[in-house]
């Protein structure tokens, strides 16, 4: 069952205002929850008003992500920035019919709760196809499909000849989110911006990665999305998570226990180039709100140093160091 309906019910109470992002993969383990989260924070870094939403209520990890967060800065007594979250339940009903009214009803709430009092709001979607998670791509103005950079996740999108590695079709997901965006056109007129993002990145060149970057060129102009580079194979986003932490927040030895590390830096850079490709419309009053939080920051808070920590890449180790704090809101990075 299609959600051109309830699509157009939502429509009809008056435009969404808050630009909607879907974070949208049907398998497991691509990093959605991850990729949400620093989504959320980085937006809320530059000033802009946030607002999620978890529709995979069974695991419930983005909810269980935004908690930890609210617990850890409270024992830490510093202020983490938090968005305005929503998880909604699935109904377990006997008829379908009205287990998916339920559940309208409840994400209806959710979306009069946040749209004209939020810039953003951040889905995140279960690993399957679901009534809920066909809405919530009906109406995503940037849908962002987290990829593990293999084939093993690739046939998310396409399926590959074992031999030739050639593009034989596209995959279901591929289909749902063609027809997502069809209904998106029907409703609104509008056209989804779709953005592949190819996570754990393996940092040294192989054939596995050449071959995947050839396939998601040849699908991108079959499908219509953009592909781009997201969070390299790293420790430490696992290690964020129960503390609800990312590597846009300002680590230091309080926050996350342990001095930061050469890897904490990179892992903001990735996330800071991820929003930059993403290419999001950040609106002027986030970027004077970012500008009087940051100034603030740096009155309560001295920099933090980190003694002995970077390198030039030469071996030769340098004094002291300040980790980079989210960039100016006004830069192209956050554009």
């Amino acid at each position: 069952m299609w959600s051109d309906p309830e699509h157009r019910e939502l429509r009809r109470r008056g435009p969404i205002s808050a630009h909607v992002i879907v974070v949208g993969n049907e398998k497991g383990g691509s990093g959605k929850s991850t990729t949400a989260m620093h989504l959320a924070v980085a937006l809320m870094k530059a000033g802009q008003r946030v607002a999620t939403i978890d529709l995979d209520s069974r695991q419930s990890t983005l909810t269980h992500y935004v908690e930890r967060r609210r617990l850890w800065g409270h024992k830490i007594n510093q202020p983490l920035d938090i968005p305005l979250h929503f998880c909604i339940a699935r109904s377990e009903g006997a008829r379908v019919d009205e287990n998916e009214a339920a559940e309208f009803g409840r994400f209806a709430d959710a979306i009069t709760e946040i749209e004209h009092r939020h810039d953003f709001l951040v889905i995140d979607t279960p690993g399957a196809d679901t009534f809920l998670s066909r809405l919530a791509h009906s109406m995503a103005d940037t849908l962002v499909t987290p990829l593990n950079d293999s084939f093993l996740d690739f046939d998310v999108l396409a399926a590959v000849d074992p031999q030739t590695f050639e593009i034989t079709g596209a995959s279901h997901y591929a289909e749902l989110v063609r027809e997502a965006r069809r209904q998106r056109r029907i409703v609104d007129g509008k056209v989804t911006d779709w953005v592949v993002v190819r996570n754990r990145l393996s940092t040294l060149g192989s054939r596995n990665r050449k071959l995947v970057a050839e396939g998601l060129n040849v699908l991108s102009g079959r499908f219509g999305f953009r592909f781009v580079e997201g969070f390299a194979e790293r420790v430490i986003y696992r290690e964020f998570f129960p503390r609800g932490l990312t590597a846009i927040d300002d680590i230091g030895e309080q926050t996350l226990g342990t001095r930061p590390s050469l890897s904490h830096v990179t892992a903001r850079l990735e996330v800071q180039g991820l929003l930059s490709s993403l290419r999001l419309p950040l609106d002027d009053r986030g970027r004077k709100r970012a500008e009087a939080r940051a100034e603030w920051f740096m009155s309560a808070y001295r920099p933090l140093d980190t003694d002995d920590l970077l390198d030039d890449g030469l071996g030769e180790e340098k004094g002291p160091v300040t980790l980079p704090r989210m960039p100016d809101p006004t830069s192209p990075v956050t554009r």
